[in-house]
């Protein structure tokens, strides 16, 4: 995967193709990385209206898409409006030709309109996901993923999100340490767990506002990981009955105080991982798992990876 195209038309985020252009720029300088040859492309050749005002001349037409080995949509600035379809025939011929497509952010609208996302399991900015499934009935739309997709079509969650999947889709196609250099140079992670639900407003207090319970028990929870905690532990601390605490923990957070205790144990064990030569056994009774055969499962769940893998890839 080194020749890329990028569809532009009126209305393209202005963000989203910045995105593109800086992750499959060309590096002269870096022999090390991927000769890239990012190809703009637009439906017609004329000069196209970016969102916030700004213009640009694409440097090829949409017969372009059809040699390059992936073809990524920017985010649009109106999701709900209508494309034109010569815009949407372009999207259709690449994906006919048997060419990955990939959308960031709110291009999800544009693959679904074009009708290449029925029946599959995609995302989008979680803001808008609920009005892409009220359009577009067929497709599965899941709002707490970063980026999702199959191979053929890939799909991702807002803004930043879309950083995630260029990245991802340099590390399949051409491993970690061309993803890890590339975001080295963007002054971003190569790599983030989790998913949108992290990003989704809930109002948790500051953790230096001493008056509140619930943040004087995050504060010592997080001093403390190797501790055994317990709600009932947990509860006491805050001077609140065991329902009392889960009731007021979960509204201010978002989740249950296990999840939230189980989710910093796991973090934690991200960043020992990543900035110390702790064995994998002495991180997993820091953070409260007690040994590595504890830890390992956890860690999968949320990371996707078993814990030497991610030191392997993300040792700083």
């Amino acid at each position: 995967m080194q020749t890329v195209g990028c569809l532009i038309f009126d209305g393209v985020r202005v963000f989203d193709y910045a995105v593109i252009s800086e992750v499959w720029s060309a590096r002269p300088s870096r022999p090390e990385l991927p000769a890239f040859d990012l190809r703009i492309c637009g439906p017609d050749e004329s000069r196209v209206r970016l969102g916030g005002g700004l213009e640009r001349l694409p440097d090829h037409g949409p017969d372009v898409l059809l040699d390059c080995d992936l073809v990524v949509v920017p985010g649009v600035e109106d999701p709900q409006g209508c494309r034109a379809p010569e815009v949407l025939d372009a999207v259709r011929a690449v994906h006919a030709r048997g060419i990955p497509v990939a959308s960031l952010c709110t291009g999800a609208f544009v693959l679904a309109e074009a009708g290449l996302l029925d029946g599959r399991h995609v995302t989008t900015h979680w803001m808008l996901a609920a009005e892409l499934a009220r359009r577009h009935p067929a497709v599965q739309v899941d709002p707490d993923v970063l980026f999702t997709g199959d191979g053929e079509v890939w799909t991702s969650a807002g803004v930043a999100a879309g950083i995630d999947l260029c990245l991802h889709l340099i590390r399949s196609a051409h491993g970690q340490q061309a993803a890890a250099a590339v975001a080295r140079e963007m002054v971003t992670a190569p790599f983030r767990a989790g998913g949108q639900a992290q990003f989704i407003p809930s109002p948790v207090p500051e953790e230096s506002d001493r008056d509140d319970p619930l943040a004087v028990v995050r504060s010592a929870v997080l001093a403390s990981l190797e501790t055994p905690w317990t709600v009932g532990q947990l509860a006491k601390l805050a001077m609140m009955s065991e329902r009392s605490f889960a009731r007021r923990f979960t509204e201010a957070t978002g989740t249950s105080p296990l999840r939230w205790l189980l989710e910093q144990r796991v973090l934690t064990a991200q960043r020992l991982l990543e900035e110390t030569d702790l064995l994998v056994d002495e991180i997993a009774v820091r953070c409260g798992f007690g040994s590595a055969v504890s830890l390992r499962p956890a860690f999968v769940r949320r990371v996707g990876v078993a814990p030497r893998e991610y030191r392997r890839a993300f040792r700083r």
